[in-house]
């Protein structure tokens, strides 16, 4: 074979042509031992080729790692396996080849996709539990089964990687110094007495998996290699996400003890995918186990006792509201990680975020004042007996809270009290259909999407009746900017209604599939919107999202198909007249915008979020209208599954990991011209060009950023001094919006175990200094954002 070359110490630049006779293509992936490279057989079979590290072939332990790597990848070759087709340890570097399965791995499809519903995940199990059984029957311990160890074949899991050493990827070794797993899947005996581990610790391993499958996380999660160790052997996992179905299994699969974990062939037995319901994948998965009864392993947090009011009020439908009374000594906040990968912006759509207003009418800044003083938190359930989406989304006008819940169509909640002043159930509710979309005031009317996304209806608020509504199923989103209702189609076609009487005002065709949209003036009413599930949803930068407004400028933003591109324009939402165009380089989604002058649009702000090819946010772009001037702030690490809300020049952005960071806009340089490749206004559409428009270049790092330990969080509502966000355990956090500093968080609102995922994460809403949120348990609760240490 033609000789190694090595023409650098990077993994590409030490890159060889061959491997024994196979001609290497491309890389596809680097360990800590070796790069795997795409290469074809002389007879056409696509290859996956390991070539050991140049650093690592002449250390005599390594070469004899790769050789028992070999000889037991060889012993497992079967289907749950990548089939070994030539290897050679001996060569001067090290190598073997298998057959190329064409399919993510696991890692790559949590990541991408989100998790499995209970469903998928059964079949992950009891494939995985084959896999081990043959595994285990050849006389192979695997030691190192992890998310990116295994593929998702079309046929089934295949577990691949046997023995190989990853010496970079921990700081966690052995006492000869070489790491003997991937700490977060290791089982306590790898840890205590290594010697000792057999092939209980691929099931402990396998039980880990399956967690991160279901839940985007593992049981036992540290950014230390050394805690989760300690973890592992010491603490209970956190289960919280998991489908109760599968709870039991799983908690057994983790058992502390190896001899108290089950065989794989018991797993196979346990694990049939005829034991699972089958339902739409888009489930949340707690919501695929109806008739189970909950407090089971999974329901790490009791839910709190409900305390009956002693004039605990009805609605005019006669349904009891339970009002419970949130005051009172404030006590240990255990952590509880919710799973499930959310979209932070829907794939075909628009999105509308409102600027900041009083929502508090004519009331005296005084009279605010003391009605704020007389405050007493407080937490009412609300109740329509369908649906497992179980948090509710609301908004406010500032007297009143707007809330939509699974089986209630709308309700209307006093802020200062609670007092449910009027419920109308939704006759038509089904236990699947999504319920996501925050009610939103317009034209003087309330306007509420129907689970399902079906029909916009629009409500007097005073009394709940319906005064018109729209069929909106052929639609791909539905969007409020003032009193301006903008229907839209996957293909770019914008419908324009009154917000006040439902007629028709304008349609134009703008953008086409993929489109998002903000407003500097509008919030609410999406059909796919109103939490962690679409940027678009819920509230804006005041947290209010649902009062009416005057009707600002519109904001696009379109990416190319290939995404090296975003076109961004401004529109007249009232006419759907267009203002002007901007090609910017990447792919960009629009945040916020904020209304900063009058004309035209020219003195207003879009705010985006720079993706990568992962989806991983790394930069926030501003484009001020007046000139089209750019600002770029690039962000010193990435941000996974970015949500964010804009106060000012700030944009708070939130990630799915629990960082949350504060970036100054006015940071970014204007000095750079390689941002923009064309500026269209409305004076000049003879297309593309160059004319108008400045751009700017990256500027510094974030103002600061803050590790809530939140691992799902909503999109970030400010008001004042506060960042508010709601977790998925049902606690509301403040962080201090100049230093970034946690100053206070309610307790978690969890209820029996159920239901404890929720498929929406609204954010939370404010209004006359009060701060209103949802939790898992079905409750709307109210405490004072004066004073957040209080709670």
């Amino acid at each position: 074979m033609p000789p190694l070359r090595n023409t650098g110490s990077a993994a590409e630049a030490e890159r060889p042509e061959y491997a024994g006779r196979y001609l290497l293509e491309s890389a596809l992936g680097s360990g800590g031992m070796g790069v795997v490279h795409l290469a074809t057989s002389a007879s056409g079979l696509r290859l996956a080729v390991k070539v050991v590290h140049i650093s690592h072939a002449s250390d005599p332990e390594f070469r004899a790692r790769f050789r028992q790597e070999v000889a037991a990848a060889r012993r497992v070759s079967g289907a749950f396996t990548a089939p070994v087709v030539d290897a050679d340890p001996e060569a001067e570097r090290p190598w073997m080849a298998t057959l190329f399965i064409d399919g993510p791995t696991l890692s790559e499809r949590v990541k991408r996709n989100g998790p499995l519903s209970a469903e998928e995940l059964a079949r992950l199990g009891a494939g995985l539990a084959e896999g081990l059984r043959d595994i285990h029957r050849a006389g192979v311990v695997h030691r190192d089964l992890k998310p990116s160890n295994v593929l998702l074949a079309a046929d089934g899991p295949k577990v691949i990687d046997f023995g190989i050493s990853r010496p970079k990827d921990s700081l966690l070794r052995t006492e000869t110094g070489k790491l003997i797993g991937t700490p977060p899947f290791m089982a306590p005996e790898q840890f205590q007495r290594p010697r000792e581990v057999g092939p209980a610790a691929d099931v402990f391993a396998m039980g880990a998996v399956l967690v991160h499958a279901a839940t985007g996380r593992g049981p036992f999660d540290s950014d230390s290699p050394y805690i989760v160790a300690y973890q592992v052997v010491h603490n209970e996992p956190d289960l919280a996400g998991v489908p109760e179905i599968l709870l039991p299994l799983i908690t057994r699969c983790l058992a502390k003890e190896p001899a108290d974990r089950p065989t794989p062939d018991e797993l196979m037995t346990a694990l049939r995918t005829s034991h699972v319901p089958r339902v739409p994948a888009r489930q949340g998965v707690t919501a695929l186990v109806p008739g189970q009864r909950g407090g089971g392993p999974g329901a790490v947090v009791p839910s709190p006792t409900t305390a009956t009011h002693p004039k605990t009020p009805r609605n005019r439908g006669g349904r009891l509201a339970a009002v419970r009374s949130s005051a009172g000594p404030r006590g240990y906040v255990r952590r509880v990680a919710v799973g499930g990968v959310l979209l932070a912006v829907a794939t075909a759509g628009f999105v509308v975020v409102r600027a900041s207003q009083d929502a508090g009418g004519a009331a005296s800044a005084q009279s605010r004042t003391d009605a704020a003083r007389e405050f007493r938190p407080w937490d009412v359930t609300l109740s329509g007996g369908a649906g497992k989406n179980r948090m509710p989304v609301c908004s406010t006008d500032g007297a009143s809270v707007y809330c939509t819940a699974p089986g209630v169509k709308a309700a209307r909640i006093n802020s200062a009290d609670g007092r449910v002043d009027w419920s109308v159930k939704d006759e038509h509710a089904t236990a699947d259909a999504d319920q996501d979309a925050a009610p939103f005031l317009s034209g003087g009317l309330l306007h509420v999407v129907t689970p399902g996304g079906t029909r916009l209806e629009a409500l007097d608020p005073a009394s709940g009746a319906r005064r018109w509504d729209v069929d909106i199923s052929s639609y791909a989103a539905v969007r409020h900017v003032g009193d301006t209702v903008l229907l839209m189609t996957d293909d770019g076609r914008v419908r324009s209604l009154d917000g006040a009487t439902g007629d028709e005002r304008w349609t134009e065709r703008r953008g086409g599939a993929g489109a998002v949209w903000v407003s500097a003036d509008g919030a609410g009413g999406a059909k796919g919107g109103g939490g962690t599930k679409g940027a678009d949803g819920a509230t804006g930068a005041d947290g209010a999202g649902g009062a009416d407004g005057a009707g600002g400028a519109l904001f696009g933003a379109m990416p190319s198909p290939d995404g090296a591109s975003t076109e961004v324009s401004s529109v007249d939402p009232a006419s759907g007249a267009l203002r002007w165009q901007k090609r910017l380089n990447g792919t960009l989604i629009p945040v916020g915008a904020t209304a900063k002058g009058a004309g035209k649009g020219t003195g207003d702000a879009l705010f985006l979020l720079a993706t990568d090819a992962d989806g991983y946010t790394d930069a926030v772009l501003r484009v001020d209208g007046a000139g089209r001037v750019v600002r770029r702030v690039q962000l010193s690490v990435p941000v996974d599954q970015a949500q964010a809300t804009v106060a000012g020049n700030t944009v708070y952005v939130v990630g799915y990991a629990g960082s949350l960071l504060a970036v100054d806009t006015n940071a970014g340089d204007t000095n750079a011209a390689d941002l923009s490749t064309g500026d269209t206004s409305a004076d000049d559409t003879s297309g593309g060009g160059t004319s108008g428009g400045g751009t700017g270049k990256a500027g510094s790092a974030p103002r600061w950023r803050l590790e809530t330990s939140v691992t799902r969080a909503s999109r970030p509502a400010v008001v004042g001094n506060h960042v508010y966000l709601s977790a998925g355990d049902g606690r509301l956090l403040a962080v201090d919006a100049e230093r970034g500093r946690l100053v206070g968080q309610t307790k978690t609102r969890m209820n029996d175990g159920r239901y404890t995922f929720s498929g929406t994460l609204p954010a939370p809403v404010t209004a006359s200094g009060k701060v209103f949120a949802t939790a898992p348990d079905g409750s709307v609760f109210a405490v004072t954002g004066r004073d957040p240490a209080s709670w």
